[in-house]
């Protein structure tokens, strides 16, 4: 069991998918293990289907915040003491739009561990010349471009062509998939569109407040490259939770 438990953990690893696998380390059946995926499923044993289940319960709280914990449960009597590691995919920058403010936050982001990925079907503006750090560049339309290029937990989507051909339809398959970030460049009154527009799809007011807009931390800035940290800082933020802080004034 344990051979098939790290041959599918290794397949979470090298598809960039969130799990988490739970070991006994105090208590009996030391050793024992179950991975645990968000949506529930998991595979392996820790002595019972109840302290299974309690497990996977645990797993599931912890898992979206990418922190690795440490539980108690009793069963039978006895105190079973499991150790959950959490797998997150590694952070990913998805950039809608090879604008001018596209390419620092590229270089930005690559500086703080970020895969890249920049997609825009105008090929003036989504060019190798242009995005030399990019780790993917596809010229395409968002909805051609994430047939293959999946959001997950540790993806940050940021949409900055200005454009509501190109802006519309990439926020719609954002707003379905469980990206960590959503962020779209634009004033009040572009964003008023997107907003009616995406409520016209059937998107609910909480579905379009994971929209950061206006994007990025107010530092002042206009400068491309400044524009580009205030989006850097504000995902960073947002990865740790520190938004909702600011939002609530603490």
């Amino acid at each position: 069991m344990h051979s098939e438990i790290y041959q599918s953990l290794a397949r979470c690893l090298n598809n960039r998918e969130l799990v988490a696998l739970a070991t006994v380390v105090g208590g009996p059946g030391i050793g024992n293990q179950l991975l645990v995926w968000p949506r529930g499923e998991t595979l392996g044993d820790l002595g019972s289907p109840r302290l299974n289940q309690r497990a996977a319960l645990y797993a599931e709280q912890i898992v979206p915040s990418f922190q690795s914990g440490r539980k108690r449960f009793r069963w039978n009597e006895a105190e079973i003491d499991v150790f959950f590691e959490v797998f997150p995919p590694p952070p990913e920058l998805v950039v809608v739009g090879a604008v001018h403010v596209a390419i620092p936050l590229v270089e930005f982001a690559r500086l703080m561990g970020f895969r890249t990925v920049v997609i825009d079907p105008r090929r003036a503006f989504a060019t190798a010349e242009r995005f030399p750090h990019a780790d993917r560049l596809m010229v395409s339309w968002p909805h051609e471009a994430f047939e293959t290029q999946a959001l997950h937990g540790a993806s940050f989507v940021v949409v900055l062509s200005h454009d509501l051909k190109i802006d519309l339809p990439a926020l719609e398959i954002t707003l379905r998939s469980p990206a960590r970030y959503i962020g779209a460049l634009g004033s009040k009154k572009t964003h008023s569109k997107r907003v009616d527009a995406l409520s016209e799809k059937g998107f609910t007011d909480q579905e379009i407040g994971r929209i950061h807009s206006p994007i990025g931390l107010d530092i002042g800035g206009r400068r491309a490259e400044e524009i580009a940290l205030s989006i850097i800082a504000e995902m960073v933020a947002a990865d740790h939770g520190r938004l909702e802080d600011r939002e609530c004034g603490l």
